[in-house]
């Protein structure tokens, strides 16, 4: 039995092998020839998304390839690239992405295919940065979608279903610095009061709470901007005071007002350190912005049973979209992040009570993340999902790239 884990240890591959293949054409070789295959990344998932009864392909080294077109205002690049490590060198060509998760250890292809993002109320997940993609499809050939393409929005956040993609092509813009300020504590009934302010209050806004009647800390991440009137920041945030500073270190990206590039500011952790790893699993559940105060009230009755198995709760926000399986489709989103202590078993009894309680604001899960929610409880919460399963059987007509997770979430 092949002895591989997640990130977390807290899930080991039913997989018969994984092959780490060198280039797009090894990759190739691999899906023409094998009659079930998956895709995987740096592992960062807390289910068995990523997983096969099949063989997995580690896409992680496949070179980057990076070429940056400053005329086109994109970038290209391999898929198994992970961003924390390939972000310097886009800005060095002069450029920036709009958004970064707050780990950057994790791969471009794996959080685009999951629909992972980083937080601001304008600013919409890593998948919306995609403007073209080349996958191998069930015949090991290479096919490319591109924007405008009536199947584009059912193809990028596809959950590996589609095929191994290998390449992608990102929106970018001129780089850009950012700092980052702390505040609190803000009481929770005034946070809740207060919603909007709050994550209007930068460009990137983070809360941490504990379920214990405050959000104990606001994280802004602000953009400098390169014209105009100088940034603001302010002294006290819903009267909680701007918290003391705390410099880079290897568990975390400088948190002292001082001006840095976006690609150190943008996530909470620095490339050259790995958190938690081992010690964590988490969950994830996005509701539409305008429920947020409700959904986070609904939740605060679970609270004696939530701390004791918790980490931290985190609260970021994710612009609207239109891309078919996203948790973020056709409105803002209030994305409420649990980061539990490694109790799976107990985290996983809980979870049937607690997305009881988002049910009636259209909860959605995070697709990586630990959920209680089967698959036709999905079907509700996704319209375009039988558009989707349509496009994958055109697609994939002898399942190849079928797993475990996508016929029991997805129903194909």
């Amino acid at each position: 039995m092949l002895d591989e884990q997640n990130w977390s240890g807290t899930i080991t591959y039913r997989a018969s092998a994984i092959e780490r293949p060198a280039s797009v054409e090894a990759v190739q070789d691999l899906v023409a020839r094998l009659p079930r295959v998956r895709a995987l990344g740096t592992r960062h998932s807390f289910n068995d998304v990523a997983d096969t009864d099949g063989v997995l392909i580690d896409m992680t080294g496949v070179p980057a390839d990076l070429v940056p077109d400053a005329e086109r205002s994109t970038i290209s690049l391999g898929a198994g690239a992970r961003y924390g490590l390939i972000a310097p060198a886009i800005d060095a060509a002069g450029l920036a992405l709009h958004n970064m998760g707050s780990l950057p250890h994790i791969s471009i292809g794996g959080a685009i295919a999951t629909g992972t993002h980083g937080s601001g109320t304008a600013l919409g997940s890593l998948s919306t940065a995609v403007t073209a993609m080349e996958f191998v499809d069930a015949s090991g050939s290479i096919r490319r979608t591109a924007a405008g393409d009536a199947s584009f929005p059912g193809l990028v956040l596809h959950l590996g279903r589609v095929g191994v993609v290998t390449r992608v092509t990102l929106a970018a813009e001129p780089s850009y610095e950012m700092r980052q300020d702390r505040f609190g504590p803000i009481p929770w009934s005034t946070f809740l009061a207060n919603i909007a302010s709050v994550f209007d209050a930068a460009t990137s806004v983070c809360c941490f709470t504990g379920w214990d009647g405050q959000v104990r800390e606001t994280l802004l991440k602000s953009r400098i901007p390169t014209d105009g009137p100088s940034l603001v920041v302010p002294d006290a945030l819903l009267g909680a005071p701007r918290l003391p500073p705390t410099p880079a270190s290897e568990h975390r990206t400088a948190v002292d007002g001082t001006a840095g590039p976006w690609w150190d500011r943008l996530p909470h952790f620095p490339i050259t350190g790995t958190p938690s790893v081992g010690s964590e699993v988490q969950s994830e559940h996005f509701v539409p912005l305008r429920f947020a105060a409700d959904a986070l009230d609904a939740l605060m009755s679970l609270h004696e049973r939530i701390r004791p198995h918790l980490h931290v709760t985190e609260l970021r926000t994710m612009a609207a979209d239109d891309l078919w399986l996203s948790p973020s489709q056709g409105e803002p989103q209030l994305c409420i992040a649990f980061t539990w202590k490694k109790h799976p078993q107990a985290v996983q009894a809980l979870l049937p009570d607690l997305e009881a309680r988002l049910a009636s604001f259209g909860g959605r899960p995070h697709w990586g993340k630990m959920s209680s929610l089967d698959g036709s409880a999905i079907a509700e919460l996704y319209p375009r999902l039988p558009a989707f399963r349509d496009l994958i059987r055109a697609l994939d007509p002898d399942q190849k790239f079928r797993s475990p997770f996508s016929e029991r979430v997805l129903g194909c």
